[in-house]
């Protein structure tokens, strides 16, 4: 027989034993490290005693301010630039000139027809006195006089088109944006300036379906710009949209004054806090606390240190939080927190 073939079958034997009892000791090792969970042990907790809420003091909505009016200026006649005379900033007034274009050519276009007035001025006085003496023919001082009739609405043309050429503010507001220089041409209809009105705001929130009924037209309101917290506006109501935006929300805007030295600004978040006349209270929870376990929509209470898996009724949503409208009663220990490993009937203690 072979021996160096036995004691190599003899080792492999040896080797595959070894490896055979290491991995059983890895098994061992493995599964003492692993944590195996007693459904006797405690479970931390967070709870909250159930209470009644004012639902009226719950309502809060987010929105974002826009200006009153925006405009975006232009000229109503072509020309160079010849001056303009103010800056992205500056506060202007109602008729106050902005912009100047060129009128040299219109200025001499109104003196030729000034010109031309005065001599068909003198034409027609001739032309009447020469036909009341029947040294002419009437028809000569008709010309003349038809003639002058349009000379004159030709100066009314030129005096209106140089008045069109300096563009002054529409209504009072802000300069934000300069869309022209010194020296540049001007189209009809191409924008030189953007006056901005925000002396008084459009507050506009999104609100859902289940709350828009809130709302009414010209109800006053408490608004409170997120950069401003100290400062409380009161907004009124002008529209409650008929027609549900892309996030399933419609929208109700608030027309509101600005704060003196016009501390709000356009494209601002804010908040619409509302007080509502009602004394209704309900049991208000943190939405997170509800459990949906097969269809049926839950919430675990601490009942004498054990949890209890209980079935309840939900009415509105407000915000992060769910009013109940059946299962839980005044009193109870809500549990809002610490569901991992929880189940009913575990035993719990709370981490408040």
């Amino acid at each position: 027989m072979n021996w160096k073939k036995i004691i190599g079958i003899i080792i492999a034997v040896a080797l595959v034993a070894f490896m055979i009892f290491k991995l059983k000791g890895n098994k061992t090792i493995t599964e003492d490290k692993v944590y195996h969970y007693s459904s006797e042990e405690v479970v931390h907790v967070t709870t909250q005693k159930v209470a009644t809420q004012n639902i009226g003091d719950s309502q809060s909505f987010t929105g974002n301010f826009a200006p009153n009016r925006e405009s975006k200026l232009s000229a109503e006649t072509q020309g160079k630039v010849k001056a303009v005379l103010v800056d992205a900033g500056d506060m202007v007034k109602k008729g106050q000139p902005l912009v100047e274009l060129d009128k040299t050519i219109l200025q001499l276009q109104l003196q030729s027809a000034e010109v031309t007035i005065e001599g068909l001025e003198a034409d027609v006085n001739r032309y009447t006195i020469l036909a009341e003496a029947d040294a002419i023919q009437g028809i000569k001082r008709e010309k003349a006089e038809l003639g002058l009739r349009a000379a004159k609405i030709q100066r009314s043309t030129l005096i209106e088109q140089i008045q069109k050429s300096t563009v002054k503010a529409p209504f009072d507001g802000i300069i934000t944006a300069k869309m022209t220089e010194e020296g540049g041409f001007a189209p009809p209809g191409v924008p030189l300036l953007q006056l901005t009105d925000i002396a008084t705001l459009k507050f506009t929130a999104n609100v859902s379906e289940n709350d828009l009924s809130t709302f009414k037209i010209n109800q006053k309101q408490k608004i409170i710009a997120d950069a401003y917290p100290n400062i409380s506006m009161e907004g009124i109501t002008t529209l409650i949209g008929s027609k549900a935006n892309m996030g399933n929300t419609f929208p109700v805007q608030f027309t509101v004054r600005n704060t003196p030295d016009l501390s709000i600004k356009a494209g601002m978040f804010g908040r619409l806090n509302y007080q509502s006349s009602q004394s209704e209270k309900a049991i208000i929870i943190p939405s997170s606390a509800i459990q949906e376990n097969d269809g049926k929509t839950q919430v675990y209470v601490s009942d004498k240190g054990k949890a209890a898996l209980r079935n309840v009724e939900m009415g509105q949503r407000i915000g992060d939080k769910v009013i109940i409208t059946k299962g839980l009663n005044i009193g109870d220990i809500l549990i809002t927190r610490g569901f991992v490993n929880l189940f009913d009937g575990a035993n719990t203690a709370s981490a408040d």
